[in-house]
């Protein structure tokens, strides 16, 4: 999104998104601790999980410009105990060369509204400490910190704190 006047849509995912969304995914497994996967999931994984998450009806958006595929955001699951149902967890991830032009706003605004009609109650963010940015988008949103967990995750040889952060929908 180099240019701030690209037309931006936001839209449900289709199977041909698979292959972009695994390569901004790929981006962050391989340069980043916002994720702890420490290896990227192929095209062919990456489509298995969102049409999964396409045919539970959970919120899954991706935002689109002329060059393609800018970014995408979910909420699925939280947890899988049935008492957990009304609780969902969301992931946003941007394009490299999309970031910091509002982006993330956008998609977080939807997924928001896509969550609340789908009937979720609450959502959970999980976030790197690293993932400053990520952290002030869910603060933006309203989204408390409940938590922070020390030295969660290691990748890069170095330890990770984790966030924890709960919007009421």
């Amino acid at each position: 999104m180099s240019n701030p006047a690209e037309k931006i849509s936001l839209r449900p995912y289709q199977p041909a998104d698979a292959g972009p969304i695994s390569r901004i995914y790929a981006h962050y497994v391989q340069t980043s601790a916002v994720t702890f996967d420490l290896e990227a999931p192929g095209e062919t994984q990456m489509a298995q999980k969102l049409d999964a998450l396409q045919q539970t009806g959970h919120p899954l958006i991706v935002a689109s410009g002329p060059r393609g595929v800018l970014g995408y955001a979910y909420a699925s699951t939280y947890r899988t105990r049935p008492a957990y149902r009304f609780t969902c967890e969301n992931a946003i991830y941007i394009a490299p060369d999309a970031c910091g032009q509002g982006l993330g706003s956008l998609l977080m605004e939807k997924l928001l509204h896509q969550a609340r009609v789908f009937g979720f109650n609450q959502m959970i963010a999980i976030i790197t400490g690293d993932a400053q940015g990520s952290i002030a988008l869910h603060k933006k949103f309203g989204f408390q910190v409940l938590g922070e967990f020390p030295e969660l995750g290691f990748k890069f040889n170095k330890w990770h704190s984790i966030v924890h952060m709960q919007l009421k929908l």
